[in-house]
């Protein structure tokens, strides 16, 4: 199957890279790398992401709910700018 595809430029990159160093063409080294990523029980390198969180507090005079009106005030105008865009 032709298809069109757009790839970041990180990928585009790696790809080419692995292109160079395979020695294959670029389209089996695509090809390749979708199986491998789409693959039924593909197994994963290293070892599991584990988060170890710890306590902490904020420091005297810092308002935890200006963080809040932060989020609401980005949230805000990313909506406003969203809908100046789709006019």
């Amino acid at each position: 199957m032709r298809t069109t595809l757009t790839l970041d430029p990180d990928v585009a990159r790696l790809l080419e890279e692995e292109v160079h160093r395979q020695r294959k063409p670029f389209k089996h080294v695509v090809n390749d790398a979708i199986r491998k990523g789409l693959a039924s029980g593909a197994k994963r390198t290293g070892r599991p992401y584990r988060v170890r969180p710890h306590k902490t507090t904020l420091r005297p005079g810092i308002d935890a709910h200006a963080f809040n009106r932060l989020a609401d005030e980005l949230e805000e105008e990313a909506s406003l700018l969203r809908m100046r865009l789709d006019r």
